[in-house]
């Protein structure tokens, strides 16, 4: 599957770096052997052909290209069903074969990057160079000591691949990095391309589909596998590179200045909102498989660090404060301290440490003779033989391996990620209207008390940072965080819970009422209280997915930034610690994008050195899937939050915002009505769910939560955000991350002022590059085959409109002849991957016309096939344009 080009095309290829064009070459014709192997010369020869018909489509003579795209469409509708699907499975092999290849490429070129002399841009220690330089080494200093980067896993059903297929792919991105060693042999390169082709094999021929919904746990076990393979070992390299630059280089020694700075989250088994699938018993259980991997992994790592120190006491005695542990573990384990003491004789810090990893064991099998009873125990043991290693000047001991393992602790626990409630309002409303009525409560109003009798009981064993924050959603009154409190006095009888409840704020109403009604909870005394017990710290979330879905992407935006530039002026005024939490999904349409460009893009004031955000669906293996990359991913983050954080950005941005007032609020006013003329079109649910596979999506297996909260969809109400977007994007419209925004340019008119304001103003540079990538994602061609599918031309003409009116408006703002022209590496894969995925949408509107036109009967075996080819081409679509939902 090599590929030739065209135009633009040809120019994105011969960018394409010389070893990832020939990791894709290898791999392109590697699948081409296979395909051949299993289905002929007659199965690579229709590949082929509608490889070659869909490049010609992009041909920059108008005729060619629509000659080609109806030949392409022709020769789809030829097929027989079952070659139809084996077509499918092929384009969408080939994306998870280029994902590799790039990814790894990504890999290859971060490692070349990192042997500068230098901080490399983008990492902690290079932004705290920076923010040295513009504010000062004490303003640098307070910031980093209290950096905050707090990344939560979600659930989300945007990750369409089987557990097998990422597996796949990950060993054949092994093979691809095996093949780069220059000691590799003759004989040992050619094994290399023989398992290679095995594992290319083995892609083609596992089921792409998962026959069975996945249960919440077991979306709880996927996330571990981010956890184990990458986290727990990057996170304290992240550390360690940031503490190496600062103090100089490895031969530097002394006490760390970089604080434990990540914390993770998980709504895995926490949010019930919508998803009746977690109860109070997933909850519970979601901990303690969280809690049983990561004290598997710390007594693992304690054990080998124990085993290292294998300093005699002559050399480097144990200080007071380390014999007295020694001897009160003598005493209370006098046969475990003696077989370590035999195993270790005269080595201290070894005894000391591998009975740290004894304990360890014990509390994950809740020995309660010899367990920690929390993980401020096991950092006190740590820290006491750090000391006195550094006092015995054995300070090489007392800061390497050892430190790490303390910043491992200290970043996970003895809980792994905290387990944060979330629920909707209308839940919490209703089960209070049944308590103060008596009587017999219902099964939902009983599984909301239980849930929080279960948050208490995870505190008392975790600690209350394992489980302490209630996330509400659709908060729209002070009354729907009194609730939470109140249900909790129901569920505990006066027994203690440390409890934050967080509101979220979501749609455009509330994010203007956001700050009227903080100053009711403000009111609340169990607020005050916690408020005391934390140091006036609090947190509030932000919602991306609704606020979009309701006034469209310009003005969602806009009223983010608005929210959150008015709630830190209000947390000023307060004298709070306000940390924001950016519930940002993985498509452009829910606040995706490169987050650390976000950061940068936020109101001034707002960061303040603490950046908490939702990394949902396909995010989390494509940021936490690869060491190298998530090492990158949190550097770039953490560096983006310090530098947010300075006096010189902050100023910068809040000179744009009021330079810019006006644009604005020409832009928001204007990309609204746009959005609301489409959307609540009389009939538009019922019309979005015919010519998108919206039905399809709900049913793909991908996840444990109902795509939409009713049984139709008769609103967009009824529709989730994730589902909203994911369809979209199956269509190459990509309209909830640009509708809205071309009529927007236009009302505000004056090009020199745009183009300004995209040099000056942060946060509309960001809204017109995410708005030009979502573009060049899309097309016009392909979409307009979709929208014919609901038979209201005047709704397919607004939008199509809409889209050419706003392309032209971003070419012209930007300066750009193309989209993405200035971002070559983004631009060239977007470049290169449009004809392939075009294969995969013909297919797809294949499928969908005959389901939609009632070609196929209910309940026969070609309404089955036909399905499955839909569903297919949803994975192979997805694999392609990547961030889709």
């Amino acid at each position: 599957m090599a590929s030739t080009a065209t135009g633009s095309r040809e120019a994105a290829r011969f960018e394409m770096p010389e070893r990832l064009r020939a990791d894709v070459r290898q791999l392109g014709d590697a699948l081409g052997q296979v395909l051949r192997e299993y289905g002929g010369d007659g199965l690579l020869a229709d590949v082929e052909r509608l490889r070659e018909l869909t490049i010609a489509s992009h041909h920059e003579d108008q005729t060619v290209a629509d000659d080609a795209a109806t030949q392409a469409e022709q020769l789809v509708a030829s097929w027989t069903l079952e070659r139809a699907d084996e077509v499918a499975r092929a384009f969408t092999v080939y994306f998870h074969l280029v994902n590799a290849a790039e990814e790894y490429h990504r890999v290859r070129s971060l490692r070349a990057g990192d042997r500068a002399d230098h901080p490399l841009a983008g990492t902690v220690a290079k932004a705290v160079e920076d923010v040295a330089r513009l504010a000062g080494h004490d303003k640098a200093k307070h910031l980093l000591d209290g950096l905050e980067f707090r990344p939560v896993l979600t659930a989300h059903p945007t990750e369409a691949r089987r557990r097998a297929i990422v597996t796949a792919i990950r060993r054949i991105a092994t093979l691809l990095e095996r093949r780069d060693d220059p000691r590799l042999g003759a004989s040992e390169d050619a094994e290399t391309q023989r398992q290679l082709l095995e594992q290319i094999d083995v892609l083609w021929r596992t089921a792409p589909l998962r026959v069975d919904r996945p249960g919440p746990l077991d979306e709880v076990r996927t996330a571990m596998s981010a956890f184990d393979d990458v986290l727990f070992h990057v996170v304290p390299q992240v550390y360690r590179r940031a503490e190496m630059a600062l103090a100089g280089g490895s031969d530097a020694v002394a006490a760390p200045q970089v604080p434990a700075f990540v914390r993770l989250g998980s709504w895995i088994g926490g949010d019930r909102d919508g998803n009746p699938h977690v109860t109070s018993a997933v909850t519970r259980q979601a901990m303690a498989i969280q809690s049983d991997h990561v004290l598997r992994a710390l007594e693992s790592a304690t054990a080998r660090v124990g085993r290292g120190l294998t300093l005699d006491a002559a050399t480097t005695p144990a200080a007071t404060e380390l014999r007295r542990i020694l001897a009160d573990a003598q005493a209370a384990q006098p046969e475990l301290y003696t077989e370590l003491a035999s195993r270790s004789p005269n080595e201290p810090h070894r005894i000391a440490v591998l009975y740290a990893a004894a304990r360890i064991g014990a509390t994950r099998r809740r020995d309660a003779d010899l367990s920690y009873a929390s993980a401020a125990e096991l950092l006190a043991d740590l820290r006491a033989v750090q000391a006195s290693l550094a006092e015995a000047g054995a300070a090489r001991q007392a800061y390497g391996e050892l430190q790490g393992l303390i910043w491992q602790v200290e970043s996970f626990g003895f809980h792994l990620a905290e387990l944060e409630v979330r629920q909707h309002s209308a839940v919490h409303r209703a089960a209070l209207e049944e308590i103060r009525a008596g009587g017999v409560l219902s099964e939902r109003t009983e599984e909301v008390l239980a849930t929080i009798r279960v948050m208490a009981q995870i505190q008392a064993r975790f600690g209350p940072d394992a489980c302490r924050r209630y996330v509400v959603s659709f908060t729209q009154s002070t009354d729907d965080v009194a609730a939470v409190f109140e249900l909790a006095r129901y569920a505990l009888d006066g027994r203690p819970l440390a409890l934050d409840v967080v509101p979220l704020f979501e749609t455009g109403a509330d994010l203007a009422a956001c700050v009227d009604i903080l100053d009711g909870v403000l009111e609340l005394p169990e607020v005050r209280s916690r408020l005391e017990e934390t140091g006036r710290r609090m947190e509030i979330m932000l919602g991306y997915s609704d606020s979009a879905k309701d006034v469209g992407p310009v003005s969602a935006t806009l009223a983010l930034y608005d929210a959150q530039d008015r709630l830190t002026a209000w947390a000023r005024e307060h004298e709070l610690t306000l940390t924001m939490f950016h519930g940002r999904g993985g498509a452009l349409g829910r606040g995706g994008g490169p987050a650390n460009r976000a950061v940068l893009a936020q109101a001034p004031g707002s960061v303040d050195g603490r950046f908490k955000l939702t990394e949902q669906g396909e995010v989390i293996f494509a940021r936490y899937g690869d060491p190298a990359i998530a090492r990158r991913h949190i550097e770039q983050v953490a560096s983006a939050v310090l530098l947010a954080s300075t006096p010189a950005v902050e100023e910068r941005a809040r000179a744009a915002a009021v330079e810019f007032a006006s644009v604005a609020s020409v832009l928001d006013t204007a990309a609204r009505e746009a959005y609301h003329a489409l959307v609540r079109t009389d009939g538009f649910p019922e019309w979005f769910a015919r010519v998108t596979p919206l039905e399809e999506v709900g049913s793909l297996p991908i996840g444990s939560r109902p795509a939409r909260r009713g049984l139709t969809v008769s609103s967009l109400d009824d529709l989730r955000a994730i589902p909203w977007v994911f369809s979209w994007s199956q269509t190459r419209v990509t309209l909830p991350g640009w509708y809205g925004l071309g009529s927007g340019l236009a009302a505000v008119g004056d090009l020199d002022v745009l183009r300004r304001a995209y040099e000056e103003w942060p946060l509309f540079t960001v809204m017109m590059e995410n708005a030009e990538m979502s573009l060049a994602k899309s097309d016009r061609r392909i979409a307009a085959r979709y929208l014919a599918l609901g038979d209201r031309p005047e709704l397919t003409e607004r939008i199509l409109a809409e889209h050419a009116l706003t392309t032209r408006w971003v070419l012209d703002v930007t300066g750009h002849s193309r989209l993405l022209e200035d971002r070559h590496v983004l631009g060239r894969a977007v470049a290169l991957r449009n004809p392939y995925v075009d294969a995969l949408s013909y297919l797809q509107v294949r499928a969908l016309r005959a389901l939609r036109q009632d070609e196929v009967a209910a309940g026969s075996a070609e309404e089955a096939a036909t399905r499955r080819l839909l569903q297919i081409s949803v994975n192979g679509v997805a694999a392609g344009l990547q961030n889709t939902g």
